[in-house]
């Protein structure tokens, strides 16, 4: 997740460095290592479909519950974050998330398999959530846009290494040697933290202005901010929606791939690894408004494509899908981490709350319209999130954007 520079001094000074290069890389690594486990699991959402013998939907359902636990630790962390040391969070967090993730290998049944994955979210969310407020308080208002789309392009490379990941390691040696592997790769990232963040000087302490609820109801009486958490909201419902239900209509006919097949399908996400990196620079540019609306309308100009009984178009439509969202979640998560003047833990961690529960919220509704009306109805579903989230950002003023921009 986040080795990030030592003072606001040093990030200045490395702008056009290699060291700023190695910073980028360490911040993307470690995005990719927490939330490796979130997406991995929908590539084999067929295969565990299978192996509990339920519908789609609940299935889809039981996987994405990790959304739950990470909207719920995204609010707890971001109440204590002030007094919470951001090495030693990021480092237990990561070290605990490995025990629930080697647990799934054994899963007996579909509420032990939910229930484990809502301990996974809290997990995962916890060490996001330091890490983003760590973000926010240790980079300038102009190095943090490219900051964030760092640790934005690590989460997307998660999705799509994590999913071809997992699709192989369950090809070839079965579901309980996907979970031990992936429980591997969260103490990888927690080695990374106690060599990497323990070298940047000591973080004082933030001064805090107001106890965490009163931060989160002033954070909420901000317009700006209060579209945001909305824009998150939208986004990640938007995204479940199509990544996790599109599986099925991959693996059935006339598609009819096999389990390897659909990992290599998720190469999709590659031009979103490059694009998101992009992201600091082009709301510099353009702002936050009117890179929203560009992302997230590249993300609805997928929605027809993925109705086609052809491989190429649904690919076609799942890249822009992936590269629209991505690309607003970097441009939607900078803002917050800029736009809070103080607390920003707490800013940050109601932002991901909201970003979580349309997650869980998406899964469930989007899961429902699967089952009972088919892809096309659950496609418009998502269409009318990207909607909703467009229209929020209409309510990022341009007065709003210039105090971050």
């Amino acid at each position: 997740m986040t080795d990030v520079p030592a003072t606001m001094t040093t990030m200045q000074a490395q702008r056009h460095s290699p060291g700023l290069v190695l910073l980028s890389i360490i911040i993307g690594l470690m995005a990719f290592l927490t939330v490796v486990d979130l997406f991995a699991t929908q590539a084999i959402l067929p295969s565990l479909t299978r192996h509990y013998g339920v519908t789609p939907a609940a299935m889809g359902f039981a996987v994405n519950a990790s959304t739950m636990g990470m909207a719920i630790a995204g609010v707890i962390v971001g109440f204590f974050s002030p007094r919470i040391d951001r090495r030693s969070g990021i480092l237990a967090s990561l070290i605990l998330l490995a025990i629930p993730t080697s647990l799934l290998a054994t899963a007996p049944d579909l509420t032990v398999f939910t229930t484990l994955r809502v301990a996974q979210g809290l997990c995962m969310a916890s060490a996001f959530t330091l890490t983003l407020a760590y973000l926010g308080e240790q980079c300038s208002a102009v190095d943090a846009g490219g900051a964030f789309a760092a640790y934005i392009t690590g989460n997307v490379a998660s999705n799509l290494i994590g999913r071809f990941i997992s699709a192989a390691v369950v090809d070839s040696f079965g579901l309980a040697t996907n979970f031990y592997f992936f429980a591997t790769l969260n103490l990888a990232g927690a080695v990374l933290v106690y060599f990497t963040i323990h070298r940047v000087k000591p973080m004082h302490a933030m001064r805090v202005d107001h106890s965490p609820f009163s931060a989160m109801v002033e954070h909420w009486r901000n317009p700006a901010l209060r579209a945001t958490f909305g824009i998150g909201f939208s986004i990640l419902f938007a995204f479940i929606g199509t990544f996790t239900y599109v599986n099925f209509v991959l693996v059935r006919p006339p598609l009819a791939l096999g389990m390897m097949s659909l990992g290599l399908v998720y190469f999709v996400f590659l031009p979103s690894i490059l694009t998101t990196l992009l992201a600091g620079r082009l709301v510099a540019m353009f702002g936050t408004r009117a890179s929203l609306w560009s992302s997230l309308a590249v993300a609805g100009l997928g929605l027809p494509l993925m109705l086609s009984a052809h491989l190429g178009a649904v690919m076609g439509g799942m890249v822009l899908v992936g590269v629209g969202t991505f690309f607003a979640q970097a441009c939607a998560t900078g803002f917050v981490g800029q736009a809070a003047r103080s607390n920003r833990g707490v800013a940050s961690g109601t932002y991901l709350a909201c970003y979580f529960a349309g997650g869980l919220v998406g899964s469930a509704v989007l899961g429902q319209l699967f089952d009972r009306f088919g892809w096309a109805a659950c496609v418009m579903g998502v269409g009318a999130s990207l909607v909703l989230g467009c229209l929020l950002a209409g309510r990022l003023s341009l007065s709003n954007q210039a105090a971050v921009d």
